[in-house]
C-alpha cells in the first residue's frame, strides 16, 4: 500500500515538470503539448482509446503467456543438458543482438497484419529475460544440495521437480517481473510496423495527423497499462513465491 503514494507523488512531479517547462520555454502545442491539453485530448477521445488499449492488452497478455511457457520450457530442457546449454545459450544470446525493429517486418511478412505477428513479437522480446533467469536459478544450486542429490542417488526427473525448479521459483519470478515490462514493448514496435489497430497504430495515426496531444494520451495510456501489468503481476507472484 506504500508504494501507491510514492507512485501519485512521482506522477505529480513529473506532471509539474512538464508544466514548467511549458510556462518557461512555451514551445508550440504541435512539439510539446500542455498536460490539461493531453487530458482534453484523452477525455474526448476516451473511447477510441479504450478501443485500441484493449486490442494491445490482449496482445501483450498472450505474447506473455506464450514468451513466458516457452522461456520455462527450453530453461528446464537446457538445464537438464550441460552440452545442449553449451550448444543453445549461445546462439539465443546472440539472437539478442538482432535489433527487434528488424524482426517486426519479417514476421510481418511471414505472418500479416493480423494479431499473430503483434503476440509473436511480444513473446520474442521476453524470452531471452525469462529463459536466462530462470535457467539460471536451476543451475545454480548450492553446493550442499548437490551433494546431498547425489547421496540420496535421486533420478534427474525427480531432483529437477523436487529441488531445482523448487530452488529457482525466486529466479523465475524475476524473469516474469522483467518480461512483464518488456512486453508492452513488443506489442506496440510490431503495431508500429503493420497494424490497423492498437496504441502503436493509434501513436502513428496521431502524429501523421499532427495531432501530437493525442500521441502523448496513447503514450500516457501505454504506461499505465505497463505499470499496472507489472504492479499486478509483481503483486501476485510475491504471494505465490514468497508466501508465508
Amino acid at each position: 500500500m506504500r508504494r501507491l503514494p510514492t507512485a501519485g507523488a512521482a506522477a505529480c512531479l513529473a506532471l509539474g515538470l512538464w508544466q514548467a517547462v511549458i510556462w518557461i520555454a512555451s514551445p508550440p502545442p504541435f512539439i510539446l503539448p500542455s498536460p490539461a491539453r493531453v487530458a482534453g485530448a484523452a477525455w474526448s477521445s476516451r473511447a477510441l482509446l479504450a478501443e485500441h488499449a484493449g486490442i494491445t492488452l490482449v496482445e501483450v497478455l498472450l505474447g506473455l503467456a506464450l514468451g513466458i511457457l516457452v522461456g520455462a520450457l527450453v530453461a528446464v530442457a537446457l538445464a537438464q543438458s550441460a552440452r545442449a546449454a553449451s550448444l543453445v545459450m549461445p546462439l539465443v544470446v546472440l539472437t539478442q543482438a538482432v535489433p527487434v525493429f528488424a524482426l517486426a517486418p519479417i514476421l510481418t511478412l511471414w505472418f500479416g497484419y493480423g494479431i499473430l505477428a503483434k503476440v509473436l513479437m511480444a513473446a520474442l522480446i521476453i524470452f531471452f529475460p525469462v529463459l536466462s533467469a530462470f535457467h539460471d536459478g536451476l543451475t545454480r544450486l548450492p553446493p550442499g544440495l548437490t551433494d546431498l542429490v547425489r547421496i540420496m542417488n535421486a533420478t534427474p526427473a525427480r531432483t529437477m521437480l523436487h529441488l531445482r525448479i523448487p530452488h529457482a521459483l525466486p529466479s523465475f519470478a524475476v524473469g516474469v517481473k522483467m518480461a512483464f515490462v518488456y512486453a508492452p514493448i513488443g506489442a506496440v514496435i510490431g503495431e508500429w510496423v503493420g497494424s490497423s489497430r492498437g496504441l502503436g497504430y493509434l501513436m502513428l495515426l496521431a502524429n501523421g495527423r499532427a495531432k501530437t496531444d493525442l500521441m502523448f494520451a496513447c503514450l500516457i495510456v501505454l504506461a499505465v497499462l505497463t505499470v499496472t501489468l507489472y504492479r499486478v503481476a509483481g503483486a501476485a507472484i510475491d504471494r505465490l513465491v514468497w508466501k508465508d
